[in-house]
């Protein structure tokens, strides 16, 4: 990886996406990133249709080129939020020429538009909300395999109430947040169960927008909410804060799974026939991920550059709590299926029916 060149060649790039319009790409907006990060990152949207970003346009043409040229060029497809943050070094690099592999980059807004694009063929690779990886194994009928973990937990407990400093704290109160009936709603019902807490109220708004609403109304009323909508509110009002994470509220009542928001699935016909290219784009995936957290400010000016959070100063705060991982293998498995056990408790449509066979997990015993 290239990344120490990025700030030498930020310029080059803004210039680059200037002149072709991805600065008006259908991702960008007054919002830090998409309007669904509170669920579509969590659970499969309902959306019909979403617009293809500019810069999708820009990678389509690339790809035609590169394949009559007789390129093998990888077609990735991730969402406008958190699963495309730790994508942006490697992008950065592949469109310099610089990246091992050979990849096209598309962004979209909508999960179902990927996984749409992921049945027909159109996409190699997606990286999309862990319960829709499920979904589509068995909607594929094992067409598909997860190859890591790309993000952890991002939800968070924001209010302007000093006394609420963990998850028992929530005990008698009301709690405002977003995903009824979906993922976010089964991760925050199963931490209440697990600290025995039965008597909090949970009042659930449309979209996370509405809920920093209710925040700015009463800064000291408790509520739920995702990076990086956490960090917008808290730049908006200085009586809020983030009083803890729900993530390492897992992780101490949860031995055999992880909060998990998103994963990395490949096609398994693109698998069988390209596994080296796949493993190269694991091993420069998880670099790019290093690279991101390890420059967290070259790496929002790129965030800003590609449209996914509009203001490089807010992509800078709220990447070092977007949890950005590449987990693989045995650790992969263990975290993720303990994730699906959970969610299949409450409901086992949300991952497609039931639990994936082992052949979900790649590189995993």
């Amino acid at each position: 990886m290239k990344f120490k060149k990025i700030l030498a060649c930020l310029t080059a790039v803004m210039v680059m996406m200037t002149a072709i319009g991805c600065g008006q790409s259908a991702s960008s907006g007054s919002t830090p990133a998409s309007a669904d990060t509170a669920a579509a990152e969590s659970t499969p949207a309902e959306s019909e249709s979403a617009a293809e970003s500019d810069s999708a346009t820009e990678s389509a043409a690339e790809s035609a080129a590169d394949n009559a040229a007789g390129a093998d060029v990888m077609r990735i497809g991730s969402l406008k939020g958190p699963t495309s943050l730790g994508l942006v070094c490697l992008r950065h690099d592949a469109e310099a020429g610089e990246s091992e592999g050979r990849y096209q980059f598309t962004m979209e807004t909508q999960a179902d538009v990927l996984a749409a694009s992921f049945v027909k063929g159109d996409l190699d690779v997606i990286l999309v909300p862990a319960n829709l990886a499920s979904v589509l194994y068995h909607k594929t009928q094992g067409g598909a395999a997860v190859v890591d973990i790309n993000t952890l937990g991002v939800l968070y407990c924001v209010t302007g109430d000093d006394s609420i400093t963990g998850i028992t704290e929530l005990a008698g109160r009301e709690v405002i947040t977003t995903g009824q009936g979906t993922t976010p709603e089964y991760s925050l019902r199963y931490l209440l169960d697990k600290y025995n807490i039965t008597d909090c109220q949970l009042t659930f708004k449309s979209e996370a927008a509405e809920v920093a609403a209710c925040l700015a109304e009463d800064p000291t009323a408790v509520a739920i909410l995702p990076e990086p909508f956490v960090t917008v509110v808290e730049a908006q009002n200085d009586k809020l804060r983030t009083a803890f994470s729900l993530t390492e509220a897992w992780d101490a009542v949860s031995e055999d799974s992880m909060l998990v928001t998103g994963v990395t699935l490949v096609r398994r016909d693109y698998l069988e026939t390209h596994e080296e290219a796949v493993k190269t784009f694991i091993r420069e995936q998880a670099a790019g991920v290093e690279n991101v957290l390890a420059d967290t400010a070259a790496a929002a000016e790129l965030v800003a550059a590609y449209g996914i959070i509009e203001k490089a100063p807010i992509a800078q705060k709220a990447l070092p709590g977007c949890s950005l991982v590449c987990i693989t293998g045995d650790e992969m498995k263990t975290a993720l299926g303990g994730y699906l056990a959970v969610l299949e408790g409450f409901d086992a449509s949300a991952i497609g029916g039931s639990l994936p066979g082992d052949d979900f997990y790649y590189g995993a015993a």
